[in-house]
């Protein structure tokens, strides 16, 4: 049996247009904390309206993972690579589902290699692709905030004995 786990975080900008990431209690934490406190995971899927600030979480995310690649939106190649270095040295796939027409095209190019590969993925319109994704997928829904902030609510699934 599955259960769901909830939780959320708070976006915001600092002074100097760098991102915060705070916990529920206020507290600001690493964008490294959302792959803490989903060890074992590697398929995050990415909710948003357009302009949401999916794009702009996940290049703070590889940044904060090592990454000395440009970071940025795979819109018209589907999905971008990326080199990390310790202690998530390996790739990441970057997926934007946005433009696929329908699942076929995603199997073409070859999405179950790279979902099921052990490496991180991180999957912008992943609504696109939903049937390909693995069960243990956690997903992270962005909410834009009258003030401008960002609510990331998480939820991920973890097997009972």
């Amino acid at each position: 049996m599955k259960s769901k786990n909830m939780y959320s975080y708070t976006l915001k900008m600092d002074e100097k247009d760098d991102l915060l990431l705070l916990d529920e209690q206020g507290q600001e934490v690493s964008a490294l904390d959302l792959l803490s406190r989903n060890e074992g995971h590697r398929v995050f899927a990415f909710d948003g309206q357009m302009g949401a600030g999916k794009t702009t979480f996940i290049k703070h995310l590889c940044d904060e993972m090592g990454t000395t690649d440009v970071v940025n939106s795979p819109t018209f190649a589907i999905v971008n690579v990326y080199d990390v270095e310790s202690p998530y040295k390996g790739e990441v796939y970057h997926f934007d589902c946005y433009r696929l027409k329908d699942i076929r095209e995603a199997m073409d190019m070859g999405a179950e290699e790279y979902l099921y590969s052990g490496n991180y993925c991180f999957i912008e319109w992943p609504e696109m692709i939903e049937q390909l994704l693995p069960d243990d997928t956690v997903y992270v829904r962005i909410l834009p905030q009258p003030n401008g902030d960002r609510q990331l609510i998480v939820t991920d699934f973890d097997e009972q004995a």
